[in-house]
């Protein structure tokens, strides 16, 4: 089959090594009767990979020139659905509840466009239908922000930690792809344990947007500043919690956040 120029504007890079392509299998723990969802198939290398190791796979691939490529390598395969469309602005619920994709019960595993990172684990994790688990490859400095502990956290780590265990399972040199990308890659593994909801979230991330608009400033001075609550009290607040009254936002935890967005909401409502 011809060789397949990647598209820039669509964020190509193909995996090639097998060696990373096993890991990945790996790490996904899958299983004969396992239902996957991939997201950016490209070439199919790792689609083909999954065919044979689980019971049904969803690929989702936006290039309409992919999208035949696929159909005829895969033609002999019944186990697969191929969607053309981003995954971001397809039906994602429907399709996978017509597939018979259940709550808990089926996996994605993917290697993302680096430029949509962000909005596609945001849609993972705001799915009804829970994977039980999610195996993506993404840019390594991305990963380390995923799965950082407190003293490196960011909006992007406590979104996806607020509804998901994190862990950085394996670094991925930029030559197992092609073309080479500028930037080495990583693959993460997230544990989804609650559905992610802007509704029933929005106090926790209205307190931590303001709690990160400016890093190097302390979080008493960044809350006091978008609340207009006097500093001495947002400081009263976290020495409450046992924290130092003058920390930054990088270095709370999760539960750090969800019990001070819970304080203030209340000071909010008394007021």
């Amino acid at each position: 089959m011809e060789h397949v120029k990647a598209k820039k504007s669509l964020g190509q890079n193909f995996l090639h090594d097998e060696t990373i392509i096993e890991r990945i299998l790996e790490i996904a723990s899958l299983k004969m009767k396992d239902k996957v969802l991939e997201i950016g198939p490209g070439t199919g290398t790792l689609t083909a990979h999954l065919l044979k190791h689980a019971g049904q796979v969803i690929a989702v691939e936006l290039d309409h020139f992919l999208i035949a490529r696929l159909e005829e390598t895969f033609r002999d395969f019944q186990n697969l659905t191929l969607l053309e469309g981003s995954v971001l602005t397809i039906d994602l619920e429907t399709r996978l509840r017509e597939a018979g994709f259940e709550d808990g019960e089926y996996k994605v595993v993917a290697n993302i466009p680096y430029y949509i990172t962000a909005p596609i684990i945001r849609l993972l994790l705001s799915l009804p239908m829970r994977p039980e688990r999610i195996v993506l490859m993404v840019q390594e400095e991305v990963a380390d922000r995923l799965s950082a502990s407190p003293g490196g956290m960011s909006l992007l780590s406590l979104m996806a930690q607020h509804s998901a265990t994190v862990t950085k399972e394996l670094f991925v040199p930029r030559s197992a792809f092609e073309p080479e990308p500028k930037v080495d890659s990583a693959v993460i593994r997230l544990i989804p344990h609650r559905v992610f909801s802007e509704k029933s979230d929005q106090e926790l991330f209205k307190v931590a947007k303001a709690g990160f608009i400016a890093r190097r400033k302390t979080l008493a001075n960044n809350l006091s500043s978008s609340f207009r609550i006097p500093r001495k009290e947002i400081e009263a607040m976290l020495i409450d919690q046992g924290l130092d009254s003058r920390i930054r936002a990088q270095e709370l935890s999760v539960e750090d956040w969800i019990a001070l967005a819970g304080r203030i909401e209340k000071r909010e409502i008394v007021s």
